[in-house]
């Protein structure tokens, strides 16, 4: 039996917008079961054959150590653009990560909200040069390559102890549409990720 999630309070209403008003952007997450997936697209008129197909990897322990301590490690390949690499931390509390890495064009604090929830996070971004990603899936390249010195930096920082980027398994891949469109009524573009597990 699963649970239908509980709408905030307005305290952690309050505390969630405290939150996205120190946040730099700020995304809306949900799991749509099968059976709606079409109605779901049918609604916000979404065409996911005018979307850019992606393919996104994540890499943790076989027991999921990574995940269990809050921290993500992710990379991504696009169709048409440059593959690109995440270390991701959470929660954070926006005011606590150090100025310098809030300076970084590379480093990004957000928002997940989520029904019955919300999440704040920290992430280090990077894109490659050389399309690699593929290339270490299938483990022909070393997975700490993918990454660069401030991204690798800060995963040492908050991985649980003795465990390095190369001593992680691949996940995935998980196909994405994203597709950018702009609701009916609402002033401004968004951004839509499918992500079809």
């Amino acid at each position: 039996m699963t649970t239908e999630p509980q709408p905030l309070s307005g305290d952690e209403i309050a505390k969630m917008l405290a939150l996205i008003n120190e946040a730099d952007s700020v995304e809306l997450k949900l799991t749509v079961p099968e059976v709606a997936q079409r109605s779901a697209i049918t609604a916000l008129d979404l065409d996911p054959l005018e979307g850019q197909v992606r393919q996104v990897f994540f890499f943790d322990t076989p027991d999921l150590d990574l995940n269990k301590a809050g921290v993500v490690v992710r990379a991504r390949r696009s169709q048409g653009h440059a593959d690109d690499t995440v270390v991701k931390l959470r929660p954070v509390v926006p005011h606590e990560v150090p100025d310098d890495l809030r300076r970084l064009r590379d480093f990004n604090v957000e928002v997940d909200a989520l029904p019955g929830g919300y999440v704040c996070s920290a992430s280090y971004k990077g894109e490659l040069e050389q399309p690699d990603v593929r290339a270490a899936a299938l483990g022909r390249h070393p997975i700490r390559k993918l990454f660069s010195k401030g991204q690798r930096s800060f995963f040492e920082e908050h991985a649980p102890g003795g465990i390095t980027i190369d001593d992680l398994a691949v996940l995935g891949p998980i196909n994405v549409f994203k597709l950018k469109f702009e609701p009916e009524g609402f002033n401004r573009r968004m951004v839509a990720e499918l992500w079809l597990y």
